[in-house]
């Protein structure tokens, strides 16, 4: 492994990861940066949309004949949607979110399991 690296680590706020002994080993390590996904944010869910839109758009359904054919795709694929990024925006109000969790609790309630 290369140590000129940038290691980027994405965390949840929990204050383990921000105690001094962390905050310490941080100042010791400066290749290594910590990220904070925002608090009570569903970032995973972000992240697992973009990553099914990744392989949907260039490689699903696509004959690539090698890996770096592969990563030729993706990498155009980034730089095409960075040319005019869009943000990710939830459209659901939170009562419809907690609407569907109802509807999804009483569902598995009267599953009869």
């Amino acid at each position: 492994m290369t140590s000129d690296l940038e290691v980027q680590v994405i965390a949840d706020n929990y204050a383990t990861h921000k105690t001094a002994l962390m905050r310490n080993w941080l100042t010791r390590c400066p290749r290594f940066h910590m990220l904070f996904k925002p608090t009570s944010a569903s970032w995973l869910n972000i992240v697992e949309r973009w990553i099914a839109l990744l392989t949907d758009k260039p490689l699903r359904r696509v004959v690539h004949r090698s890996n770096s054919d592969s990563e030729v795709a993706v990498y155009r694929y980034m730089e095409t949607i960075n040319r005019d990024p869009k943000p990710f925006i939830c459209t659901k109000t939170d009562d419809e979110i907690l609407a569907n969790v109802v509807r999804f609790c009483n569902h598995t309630l009267e599953s009869g399991h």
